[in-house]
């Protein structure tokens, strides 16, 4: 049987890009979808980030050592990324992604040589949107059972809550990094949603919910700063949350994007507000609303 392996890396919500990707490709293919939940970390100094899926519905299998180019793992994939790039995209058998804009070869690709490792971030619903609802059931987040968590759960779900993502990139200076959000942005938002939205409740969701709450300028009495789950191995449980909100503002983040797109077709239908500010001109899709407002 084909088998696609697919190689996970980066925070929560670029393992679910990775995750999504992969499945869509495995599933056209009628192939086996693998797991490598190792390599993509061994070496990630930096941020020190874990596989972080096993809180969701997936059923695909973990790879075995040899399926992770063990032994010598980092030269063995070395030489098959080179070898792979003398080829064309279609008869690659390693498929690194090239660039962070849309690449539809990938769509079109179909496996000729029984296995195919994958390795990228791909930042696009065009990957995927076509099973777009599997991958929403595969997604579904196992929910956290402790208690402050199941309360918060029951706050959210007892108002027209909106989720309201805070994204701070430099820890050494969260105020000032140009990769924050200005607070223009959300000020623009919170308006605007206020509008459309009878009596909202916001939800802050940030890794500095108290430089979030000054930075939104929220009324203590519509606002609820959620600062229950700490570190990246709890991660999954703020999204769960997200994802039971009504509407959503999302920051220039993977995690608040998966928020909204796994809840986007709630009934009543939310309502989205997105910064298209992310690597890729193609990561939010043109049916949310970006600045400048209307």
């Amino acid at each position: 049987m084909n088998k696609v392996i697919v190689r996970i890396k980066g925070g929560l919500g670029n393992q679910l890009f990775c995750y999504a990707a992969a499945r869509r490709l495995a599933l056209i293919n009628k192939a086996e979808l693998i797991i490598d939940d190792v390599s993509g970390f061994v070496r990630d100094i930096q941020y020190q980030r874990r596989y972080a899926l096993d809180n969701f519905h997936i059923e695909a299998q973990k790879a075995a050592p040899g399926e992770r180019l063990e032994p010598f793992e980092r030269y063995r994939r070395g030489l098959i990324k080179f070898s792979a790039k003398l080829y064309p995209f279609s008869n690659r058998q390693y498929i690194e992604q090239e660039g962070f804009d849309f690449d539809s070869r990938l769509v079109d690709y179909r496996i000729k040589n029984n296995t195919v490792y994958l390795d990228g971030l791909w930042q696009s619903e065009n990957y995927f949107f076509d099973v777009g609802d599997m991958i929403r059931q595969d997604l579904k987040v196992v929910p956290p059972e402790d208690q402050a968590n199941q309360q918060m759960s029951k706050r959210i779900l007892a108002c027209n809550a909106v989720a309201l993502h805070v994204r701070f990139f430099n820890k050494s200076d969260a105020a000032s990094s140009w990769q924050n959000l200005h607070e223009n942005y959300y000020t623009q938002a919170i308006e605007k949603i206020s509008k459309k939205v009878n009596n909202p409740h916001f939800f802050i969701f940030s890794d500095n919910p108290k430089e979030a709450k000054i930075k939104t300028r929220l009324s203590t009495d519509i606002v609820t700063c959620v600062d229950i789950n700490h570190g990246d191995e709890n991660a999954y449980a703020d999204l769960w949350l997200m994802t039971l909100c009504k509407h959503f503002i999302i920051s220039n983040s993977t995690f608040s994007w998966w928020g909204a797109w796994l809840a986007e077709f709630n009934d009543p239908k939310p309502i989205i507000f997105a910064f298209d500010q992310f690597s890729s001109k193609d990561t939010v899709p043109n049916r949310w609303v970006c600045p400048p407002f209307k």
